[in-house]
């Protein structure tokens, strides 16, 4: 898992270019130190190595299959391959990290995991691998997104998991990421936090994105057999934490012929007020732990988010995007409601693949970059659309 320096991986001190680094209440200070001075030996050794692989082979799933989609491919006259995260047990790419996270934390002594959660698929990951380990779980979710994303909410309940939902500001992933870290801050001694995404205080952002990077590890291997080649000319990934940008992203940060496109939400439009498309309206700021990009006022009030989706309704992007968009090594891409739901459907009809509402703004994207003909493109499927089958429904033009 290890890869060579770049100036788009972390620097010693936890900052990506300007970005990153852990600023963070005293309280919390031993538990993100033990965490930086322990976590690249405990996951580079090579028992680690050895579970963590063996988990994500025989638990997980994965390698996760590199589908030809020869329909979709006709659509656009590019060569497009769908990394298919969906496929991954729980339903998602989050499982990748979870697993990880909680060897880590079993590493370190912790008997209790705390975790937040936006769409619910990192709280099913996080409840699945806790009741894999036999360890606590609590996970806190926000009172808009338990209703929006109730299957979710009940699958954690299933796997043993408390749910507590965060009833303050916009009831959504900032404020059951506050939640979360307070929960942390009373309970420093024997609980894990398990950050779903690459946010959060200096290590959390490198560790997610090391045990994300499995996806671009598996694409390069998988385009070689394919395409007799391991670069793609393109990788789309939709991002609002963006963990699973990030792993799709990893291998190929030093490959500039490598053309990595990130995407958005932009909900009702960026002129709405309804919006999460930070790199368009955001600017410098702290956001839970780290300097990135957020949407604020000018006296530096978070600005709540808007998208449909409960996954990317997120006010920031986490430092690790923040450097790629600062430095224009990737190409961000905004996308609204109503095109990813478009593309959702697209996929449906095309592929017999239904997508998360997630996922579908990756799809969207597809309309709005110049693929240039026979380009190999690889979009990260990061989930199923299983958990958004309401939302299909509430929006309901098929």
């Amino acid at each position: 898992m290890s890869v060579q320096v770049s100036k788009y991986q972390v620097s010693q001190k936890g900052y990506y270019g300007k970005f990153g680094g852990a600023y963070i209440p005293e309280m919390l200070y031993p538990n993100v130190e033990e965490l930086r001075e322990n976590y690249l030996q405990i996951i580079n050794e090579p028992s680690f190595q050895a579970q963590f692989r063996s988990l994500l082979k025989d638990y997980v799933g994965r390698p996760t299959p590199l589908y030809f989609a020869s329909r979709l491919s006709e659509k656009y006259g590019a060569k497009i391959y769908l990394k298919r995260e969906d496929l991954c047990h729980t339903g998602a790419h989050k499982v990748n990290n979870t697993i990880g996270q909680i060897l880590l934390a079993r590493a370190l002594g912790k008997k209790k995991i705390i975790a937040e959660t936006g769409a619910g698929q990192h709280g099913v990951a996080t409840a699945t691998v806790c009741a894999l380990m036999g360890m606590d779980c609590v996970v806190y979710m926000g009172e808009i997104d338990m209703a929006r994303q109730k299957p979710n909410v009940e699958r954690m309940k299933i796997l043993g998991a408390q749910v507590i939902p965060a009833t303050s500001g916009s009831k959504t992933l900032k404020d059951a990421t506050n939640e979360a870290m307070r929960h942390w801050i009373n309970n420093p001694a024997d609980t894990h936090y398990i950050i779903g995404s690459v946010v959060g205080p200096h290590p959390y952002p490198d560790m997610v994105a090391r045990f994300q990077s499995v996806i671009s590890e598996e694409i390069k291997a998988q385009l070689l057999e394919s395409e007799q080649k391991t670069d793609p000319d393109f990788i789309f990934a939709c991002v609002g934490g963006g963990s699973n940008a990030a792993g799709a992203y990893y291998h190929y940060l030093d490959k500039e012929n490598v053309k990595l496109i990130a995407v958005e939400a932009s909900g009702l439009g960026n002129e709405s007020g309804k919006s999460a498309a930070t790199t368009a309206l955001g600017k410098e700021g702290v956001l839970h732990g780290s300097r990135t990009l957020l949407m604020q006022t000018p006296d530096g009030q978070v600005i709540e988010p808007y998208s449909i989706s409960a996954g990317l309704d997120y006010p920031g992007i986490g430092p690790f995007h923040a450097n790629l968009f600062d430095s224009g090594r990737a190409q961000f891409v905004g996308i609204t409601d109503e095109e990813a739901m478009n593309a959702g459907l697209t996929l449906s009809r095309l592929e017999g693949i239904i997508p998360a509402v997630e996922s579908a703004h990756a799809f969207a994207a597809l309309e709005k970059v110049d693929l240039g003909k026979d380009k190999i493109v690889v979009v990260n499927l990061s989930g199923r659309g299983d958990k958004d089958l309401e939302t299909y429904i509430k929006w309901g033009k098929y």
